[in-house]
């Protein structure tokens, strides 16, 4: 009875051992083992007056995070997942740079996001006692890049491209109807974006055959524009540049619309709302006629026409936080890809070798310099009726620039 129990044993362990070599080469995967997963920080201001931009753009994080763990993972780390460590910056600098303290101790391998240039200032500083990579969103502050570190890059356009081609754009719109456009008013938040780029265009607007009448600063969050419209009706310039987040913009344009104080032109550089579908759908006639010069997809990439059904499929608006996040994971997964491991100095590494090109924007390749995307341009749009429309660089253009504003 013994022999005839340990016979069956060994058969049995014959059988088993036969039968596991077979489920191993029916399914190699379980004999080379996933990697584990890459950790990588989601920053965002989710919360506090800037909420609205940071959940867009930790949308397009996680959307671009799922599409890459859907595709198999980062391959060479034997598929492993990309896990995301979400943190909420609270809209202050402060809240970014202790999310980026939690994160460096949660181990991420690097950082996406920050949005507010506020908030990408403060915690790329942060994360650079750690070395760890620090892919910029949006901020659009150049001192983002300008400081020497190592680990931040920024994947847009900065205020000098920026403000540059809109200058440029603007000078050309106002030629082609007899520069009928000569004075301007700026209101702008008063943090590092909106009064870095009030400096920027009061020093450079008058070179461009542009009177500055008067410059108005505000808090973010401003909840009344009542003032400040009857400053602008007093002084009746021919173009008003807002440059502000998306709640105080929308409230200064729909004030505008309802004191009936309609100049030649709103012309926004970097405008919270001017290039967003929300802003349009919500308050058509306040958006009507506004121009911007601001981040903006490629309308000839099937890849961002298959992510904006994807977006609205959710209920979502196609906001540039969306598509510039969504690219920065690209990005860094692709930099994660070639440095073949979470080891923070050689994706860094990667990272200033990059010529990546499977984003969704109107750039070319990925090409860093101190830190600074060279292939990164923006556009300009229009809201025309219903929609949105490129009106400059030609090569993406789908509509004319209409200036000056039609009279209600």
């Amino acid at each position: 009875m013994n022999r005839l129990v340990r016979v069956s044993r060994r058969r049995f362990l014959q059988t088993s051992a036969l039968g596991a070599v077979a489920a191993t080469i029916g399914a190699p995967s379980v004999l080379r083992a996933q990697g584990a997963p890459v950790k990588l920080g989601v920053l965002h201001p989710v919360s506090g007056a800037l909420s609205y931009s940071g959940q867009q753009g930790r949308l397009g994080a996680v959307l671009a995070i799922e599409e890459i763990n859907a595709g198999g993972g980062i391959k060479a780390l034997r598929g492993a997942r990309i896990e995301a460590v979400l943190g909420d910056a609270q809209s202050t600098p402060e809240g970014g740079s202790a999310e980026v303290e939690k994160m460096n101790s949660a181990g991420v391998a690097a950082i996406v996001g920050g949005y507010g240039s506020s908030i990408c200032l403060a915690a790329s500083q942060t994360a650079a006692r750690y070395d760890l990579p620090y892919m910029v969103d949006v901020g659009v502050v150049d001192a983002i890049v300008n400081r020497g570190l190592k680990n931040t890059f920024r994947f847009g356009p900065g205020f000098g491209v920026i403000a540059k081609t809109a200058l440029d754009n603007l000078v050309t719109i106002n030629e082609q109807v007899g520069k009928t456009a000569k004075t301007v008013m700026i209101v702008h938040e008063d943090s590092a974006f909106g009064s870095g780029l009030a400096k920027l265009l009061n020093t450079q607007l008058p070179d461009r055959g542009f009177q500055v009448l008067e410059t108005i600063p505000h808090p973010t969050p401003t909840r009344d524009f009542n003032n400040v419209v009857l400053k602008i009706r007093a002084q009746n310039p021919d173009l008003v540049i807002p440059a502000n987040y998306y709640n105080e913009y929308v409230l200064l344009a729909r004030t505008m619309q309802q004191q009936r104080v309609r100049p030649k032109g709103i012309y926004s550089v970097l405008g919270g709302a001017a290039s967003s579908y929300k802003f349009v759908k919500e308050f058509p006639e306040a958006a009507q006629y506004i121009m911007d010069c601001n981040h903006w997809f490629d309308p000839r990439n099937p890849k961002s026409a298959a992510l904006k059904k994807k977006v609205e499929d959710k209920g979502e608006f196609y906001t540039y936080e969306v598509f510039m996040n969504y690219s920065c994971v690209l990005l860094i997964a692709d930099a994660i890809e070639r440095a073949a491991g979470a080891d923070r100095p050689k994706i860094i590494a990667a990272l200033e070798g990059s010529t990546f090109a499977g984003h969704v924007m109107p750039y070319g390749p990925t090409k860093f310099v101190n830190g600074q995307n060279q292939g990164a341009a923006p556009v300009n749009t229009q809201v025309i009726g219903n929609d949105i429309q490129v009106i400059f660089p030609a090569a993406f253009a789908s509509a004319k620039a209409v200036f000056p504003m039609p009279r209600a």
